[in-house]
């Protein structure tokens, strides 16, 4: 039976659905219908029969862009809405789907067939495999299970232009991801980190271009042969195999981490106004997590204020450097000697 599966959220978002489509495509064909940066991560993606890619906000957007996507994506008896907008479940309606699953807690789940349960003690990407697990039938998927972990497939251009980046750099790297979509979730603190781990580790940087001035900060405290800076330099699978070949990465709460955990490297994320309790935690084995337990207001918002509505951002202000080197340290040493 063909599937559809329509994720047009996040970056990570889209990473963590890859378990849900590599369980569908044992069942059949898996077409997928994502954003135009999503659709640059599962271009590789084996599992994928057929990638749409909608323009949402741009080439695409308004009604004609939506008829226009799901005319396109005709074809699949069911739908799996990953992306729990109303918009999304009218895409599934127009594209013909007779069966269209999705969480009970969705904003469009008055366009779905069948609703499931939004579990919130569990990590998204089980979240995500429960869907495919409700209409095939399974059971639903242990957490410590391989079936929840994230694949990405780097193409060759991605691991050369990987190879010519890391050409004169023979210490272990350690992978520093200083951005996030949302400013509040921006620990300050990565030029530091980068200072105490150089004499130990080289120093990747990975990020976008719209990453470069927190790049700068870090580059500017490590001497130049130590430093790997590939901000804005790669794909998005050129970053998970920089990621992949990398003994760790700290990373705040964003994209980053999902791409360790589908490569499988171990990783300190660093958690301000959210917290791993909301299902986005890394899965890397190995890997934790740092954040200021002490604070009342913590979490204050599901993916991070703009501001903070307190105005003193302690959640990330009183995070030391310090703790963060240890949490690196301890998890490769813990690595190395398992």
């Amino acid at each position: 039976m063909r599937s559809l599966v329509v994720q047009t959220s996040f970056i990570g978002d889209v990473v963590l659905t890859t378990p849900l489509i590599a369980r569908l495509a044992e069942a059949g064909d898996v077409d997928v219908i994502t954003t135009p940066a999503g659709a640059t991560l599962l271009a590789t993606h084996p599992a994928v029969s057929r990638l749409l890619v909608y323009d949402k906000r741009v080439a695409d957007s308004g009604f004609s862009g939506l008829l226009r996507t799901a005319r396109l994506a005709r074809g699949s008896s069911r739908a799996f809405l990953c992306q729990g907008s109303t918009r999304s479940g009218a895409l599934a309606f127009a594209a013909r789907c007779s069966e269209r699953i999705g969480f009970n807690t969705s904003d469009g789940r008055w366009t779905y067939t069948r609703r499931v349960e939004y579990r919130e003690d569990w990590h998204h990407a089980r979240r995500l495999l429960s869907l495919g697990d409700s209409a095939l039938a399974t059971a639903a998927s242990d957490p410590a299970s391989a079936a929840i972990k994230p694949t990405l497939y780097p193409t060759s251009a991605d691991r050369s232009a990987v190879d010519r980046l890391m050409e004169h750099h023979s210490r272990p790297v350690v992978a520093l991801a200083p951005g996030s979509a949302w400013q509040t979730k921006r620990w300050g603190g990565y030029g530091e980190l980068a200072a105490l781990l150089a004499d130990e580790f080289d120093i990747a940087v990975v990020g976008s271009a719209d990453d470069l001035s927190a790049a700068a900060e870090i580059t500017s405290r490590v001497p130049p042969e130590r430093i790997i800076d590939a901000t804005g330099k790669l794909s998005l699978l050129g970053s998970a195999e920089l990621i992949r070949r990398s003994v760790a990465l700290a990373t705040n709460d964003s994209s980053p981490q999902h791409l360790a955990s589908a490569v499988g490297t171990p990783t300190v994320t660093i958690f301000g106004p959210t917290v791993p309790e909301f299902g986005f935690g890394p899965l890397a084995p190995g890997s934790r997590t740092v954040g200021n337990h002490l604070l009342d207001c913590r979490p204050c918002d599901r993916h991070g204020p703009r501001v903070c509505p307190l105005g003193h951002w302690r959640c990330m202000n009183e995070i030391t450097a310090d703790e963060v080197a240890s949490a690196v340290r301890t998890m490769i040493l813990e690595e190395t000697v398992r």
